[in-house]
């Protein structure tokens, strides 16, 4: 079950990094989405989509790391 909320966890994110890829494409093909008003809005919107689900799915991974001990620490000067 444990495994099951894990890999939820990590696809909505997914679901939504992969939306924002679409509207910024959308935005590049100038389509503009029904609900949005202007591709230049568009385009922001799907990037920070996609810039914030990378950015949980990546924290996600590097947090487990750290937790089974399997990233590296970074050495300061």
């Amino acid at each position: 079950m444990v495994r099951m909320i894990a890999a939820l966890l990590l696809v909505i994110p997914g679901i939504f990094a992969a939306y924002g890829i679409k509207l910024m494409r959308d935005s590049l093909f100038n389509e503009v989405n029904h609900i949005l008003i202007n591709t230049g809005i568009q385009f922001i919107i799907g990037m920070l989509l996609f810039v914030m689900g990378i950015w949980f799915i990546g924290g996600f991974i590097v947090h487990r790391d750290r937790k089974r001990q399997l990233a590296k620490e970074k050495k300061r000067v």
